[in-house]
């Protein structure tokens, strides 16, 4: 038989089985993409309430990276010894919560900074810029953490650190010749700030940019 039937419900009443036809409305199609832009919808009000950026602070050991972090939360910073591990500190700055991961740089917790990439809005890669005899290991590390695809969408910022030390590399001397960022960088949001941890000259330029960099990428409707 051809056509089109239309499905039929049965009900039992009084011992005599009754039929009577039932019209089925089409389910309406809602396109892909209306779905996907109200997932990201969704994702960027929870993004707009939480307000904050994640950032990996990293570099080789003796940089200066816990000394910048304590310098940004008003810490003692006459006594910082290395960073075993891990810590997170949480700053408020332009109304955003700055969650950042300071890393351990010895040689042997390297091959652990992989474990930190996920969610990463911001790297911070310090640098020693009196430490010339590892400025190629500084290179190299740094160049190896830019090929990773997990942080490729994510903003760097550069420390030339203890420009206070004489004989230190300027900012651009570091940036040119001691990392070699050329075309590396690719089109990565990218800043280069020579900057003093202990004097804390530079840190706050640094994060202002780090907030106003990834505030207007992952905020949009604020």
């Amino acid at each position: 038989m051809g056509g089109d039937h239309t499905p039929v419900a049965h009900s039992l009443e009084g011992g005599l089985i009754k039929s009577s036809s039932v019209s089925l409305s089409p389910l309406p199609v809602v396109p892909f993409l209306l779905i996907i832009m109200g997932l990201l919808t969704i994702i960027r009000k929870v993004k707009r309430k939480e307000r904050e950026i994640r950032i990996l602070l990293v570099g080789l050991d003796n940089a200066g990276k816990t000394t910048i972090v304590k310098r940004l939360c008003g810490d003692d910073i006459s006594t910082v010894s290395p960073t075993l591990g891990f810590q997170i500190k949480t700053v408020h700055r332009g109304g955003y919560a700055l969650n950042i991961w300071d890393v351990g740089g010895q040689k042997s917790l390297r091959s652990y900074w992989r474990n930190y990439f996920e969610r990463t809005d911001a790297l911070v890669w310090v640098v020693d810029s009196a430490d010339t005899a590892r400025m190629r290991d500084c290179r190299d590390e740094l160049h190896r953490l830019l090929q990773e695809e997990r942080l490729a969408g994510a903003s760097l910022l550069i420390f030339a650190n203890k420009q206070d030390v004489k004989g230190s590399a300027a900012a651009e001397v570091v940036r040119d010749e001691g990392l070699r960022l050329g075309e590396l960088a690719g089109t990565r949001h990218t800043k280069v700030l020579g900057c003093s941890a202990v004097r804390g000259e530079g840190l706050e330029e640094g994060f202002d940019w780090i907030v106003g960099d990834v505030g207007g990428r992952l905020f949009l409707l604020d």
